[in-house]
């Protein structure tokens, strides 16, 4: 297929983010939006997310962000019409130390104000929820009945198909190898497959964001970590649970067809673009099962797969425009989150790009907050 010569807008990065972004753009009438992946739709780090969605944070920003997009995600099947296998399943927190307990009452507080029916439980609760689990050194949990999982591929699929639907050209194995600026202004991008002449450029590359930055001089503090899951073989098929998440280990498990997902970050971890699994890993993963859900150590694992967390400094965010060179924009760097984030991401690009009020202020997510000044902490970060 021949490369458009031109765009209104290019969108850099073709995972959730950036099909979002171009279905929201192409479906507000904006004309010649073209998406640039270099490898295939979703291949990054969208193909190897969890699927969670939440709105359960404590920082009153994701939280509007988590629950305008889980109304989006409930609504998927009639805009843009693609079935996601959405599961509102919950989310359960499991809190073992009374700063957790502390930190989580705190939130929920806020979430209640803010719309979130979630609530703070106690372990009996929490055990007969998610039956699996081991009761032993848990003080509380933190549980929102309207939280849960979908499949990340569809809904990449289905925002693909919106955007096109609505005119976006979305071009795949496309290399972006430069931005061609001038007197401060963006002329080109420069890819594998030729030139794109646009004044506009909206990088949603994930844990690649960096490199895109540095082609215009803004600095966009993403940095990559590999992030591993493994499925388990089928058990106990008809057990229904939420998300369940050991808080202090950082390990989560959920139900996946007849088995189970499990994922734990590790706090070793160096950064960098590694995909091959960590040998450490795996009895880090295994000791935290043991401690918090043994039922499963007995399970056979079915498989599993490597991906990227687009960690930034304060785990929040960015989202916005340079300041620098006009006008290119970004939203990258959910470390973690972005999945979730997705609908609501897309809406605000949207609006940015338009010069449009957003349904929320996203100026505490710039990526010059890191100069000076004290950066916003998300505490309920996994």
């Amino acid at each position: 297929m021949t490369l458009p010569a031109s765009a209104d807008v290019v969108i850099v990065g073709g995972g959730v983010i950036g099909t979002s972004i171009a279905f929201h753009l192409a479906e507000a009438g904006v004309r010649d939006v073209v998406l640039l992946e270099r490898a295939e739709l979703g291949s990054g780090s969208t193909s190897k997310a969890a699927g969670g969605v939440r709105a359960q944070f404590s920082d009153a920003l994701n939280i509007q962000l988590g629950a305008r997009s889980l109304e989006a995600y409930r609504a998927f099947g009639h805009r843009p019409r693609q079935e996601i296998d959405l599961r509102s399943s919950g989310y359960l927190f499991l809190l073992s130390r009374p700063e957790d307990v502390a930190s989580f009452e705190a939130g929920v507080a806020l979430q209640n104000s803010l719309g979130v029916p979630s609530r703070m439980i106690d372990t009996a609760e929490a055990r007969r929820l998610s039956p699996l689990i081991e009761e032993e050194g848990l003080l509380a949990g933190a549980y929102s009945p309207d939280d849960g999982h979908c499949t990340p591929e569809s809904v990449v699929l289905g925002y693909a198909t919106g955007a096109r639907r609505h005119g976006a050209h979305l071009e795949t194995h496309c290399e972006v190898l430069g931005i061609e600026t001038l007197g401060g202004e963006i002329r080109a991008v420069r890819t594998s497959r030729g030139d794109i002449a646009t004044s506009t450029v909206v990088c949603a590359a994930g844990a690649w964001s960096a490199a895109v930055g540095n082609m215009v001089g803004t600095t966009l503090p993403v940095v990559p970590y590999q992030r591993q899951i493994v499925f388990t073989e089928p058990f106990a098929p008809d057990l229904r649970v939420p998300l369940t998440i050991d808080f202090s280990s950082a390990f989560y498990f959920r139900r996946e067809g007849q088995g189970f997902l499990l994922g734990m970050s590790d706090p070793e971890e160096p950064p960098g673009f590694r995909l091959k699994p960590s040998e450490a890993w795996l009895p880090r993963l295994t000791e935290a099962m043991a401690r918090r859900v043994p039922p499963l150590l007995d399970v056979g694992l079915a498989g599993g797969w490597t991906g990227f967390y687009e960690i930034t400094p304060d785990h929040n965010a960015l989202i916005g425009e340079a300041g620098d060179v006009g006008r290119f924009l970004y939203a990258c760097g959910f470390s973690g989150h972005g999945f979730l984030q997705a609908p609501a991401v897309g809406e605000v690009v949207r609006d940015l790009v338009l010069d449009r009020r957003p349904f929320v202020d996203v100026t505490p997510l710039d990526a010059g907050r890191f100069t000076g000044e004290r950066p916003r902490v998300e505490a309920n970060y996994v």
